[in-house]
């Protein structure tokens, strides 16, 4: 095997930290043929999909990607802004709010590049720019707050393939998850109150994550776990009756059983309970993608109206709220402690007590 080399690579470079934040990816644009791209890399993938590659590659290729990409794609241009992706425009804002604030905090160079698994910029290219920039020492921030194997762990997979063909290692930590730091549940506290003070409370908060087969649950991934507490500690931290709020999953898709109960199921039940009002979070997305704006705000709010509901309001995603850096940053200071001197006076400063 040859390894990668960089021929002009400086010894006397000064080192410096990385981080990688990682996210899901986007279509380069809502054409056909760019959605069909994502999705056979989305499909693709083991730790999406786990069925035997003979049996599944044929039906993904062959049936699949022939009609659902069309479909994908005229939902796509429901949610596309003028400065393209909503996901990849978040996800570059949330690194820059993040460099700088860790520029203000950690005592030593560091720099942060954003990858995806399943467009680009991908994790390949954020790890050679890192590596370009100097870092010898490489934090890895999945943005996914739950960890599943489905999310977190094609990260690892993904990262490591990477760095079997590097000639020069760094030295590498991965944060797993951080679905009870308590920063981060302050900040989804913060984002549904103000969401209210300014359109007003409802008659009851609906938490929705992304779904995954309830057969990988059954084979041991914690996924379901982490959002039971997710969505626990949020709604003690706004202070709820059991009543006023619940938890459902979203996006699932093939005729398998899910992790229930479905949010488009739950939405369409909830008027005939007599909720005429509805919030819907989904603390699951770090930033607004295809998945919050396409099926939640649009889809879901079209489902609930038409099923006798008489108010829907969606809370968006942390995206680049400073609040959500400040929780990265926290997490990342956490995390590299050894590696470089960091101001220890702040941490703590985004964290909240829970009884």
């Amino acid at each position: 095997m040859r390894y990668l080399s960089s021929p002009e690579y400086d010894h006397d470079t000064p080192e410096r930290i990385g981080v990688l934040l990682v996210n899901s990816g986007t279509p380069d644009s809502t054409s056909t043929a760019d959605v069909r791209r994502f999705l056979a890399r989305l499909l693709g993938d083991p730790r999406v999909v786990e069925l035997p590659r003979a049996l599944w590659l044929p039906l993904l290729h062959g049936i699949i990607l022939r009609t659902r990409p069309f479909r994908s794609a005229r939902k796509y241009r429901r949610i596309w802004t003028e400065h393209g992706s909503p996901l990849l425009n978040h996800s570059v804002q949330l690194r820059e709010q993040l460099g700088a604030r860790l520029g203000e905090r950690v005592l030593a160079p560091i720099v942060v590049e954003i990858g995806m698994l399943y467009s680009r910029p991908s994790v390949p290219e954020a790890l050679a720019k890192l590596r370009d920039a100097g870092a010898q020492r490489i934090l890895i921030v999945p943005l996914f707050a739950q960890y599943s194997g489905v999310t977190t762990g094609a990260v690892h997979d993904q990262v490591t393939r990477e760095l079997s063909r590097w000639r020069w290692l760094p030295e590498v930590r991965f944060v797993n998850e951080y679905h009870d730091h308590p920063g981060y549940i302050e900040a989804l506290r913060a984002s549904v109150a103000d969401h209210w003070a300014q359109h007003g409370r409802t008659d009851h908060l609906l938490i929705s994550f992304h779904g995954i087969p309830e057969s990988y649950f059954r084979r041991g991934d914690p996924y379901y776990c982490k959002c039971q507490k997710t969505a626990r500690l949020l709604a003690d931290e706004l202070n709820l009756r059991d009543e006023c709020w619940s938890l459902s999953f979203q996006s699932r898709y093939g005729p398998g059983k899910w992790l229930d109960p479905y949010t488009d199921e739950t939405l369409e039940a909830l008027p005939r309970r007599g909720v005429r009002s509805v919030t819907v979070v989904c603390p699951g997305f770090a930033v607004d993608c295809f998945e919050t704006l396409g099926e939640i705000d649009s889809e879901g709010r079209e489902r609930f109206l038409a099923a006798g509901g008489a108010e829907f309001q969606y809370v968006p995603a942390l995206n680049a709220r400073a609040s959500h850096a400040a929780v990265l940053a926290d997490l990342v200071t956490r995390h590299a402690q050894g590696w470089v001197p960091i101001d220890v006076s702040w941490l703590g400063s985004t964290s909240v007590t829970h009884g």
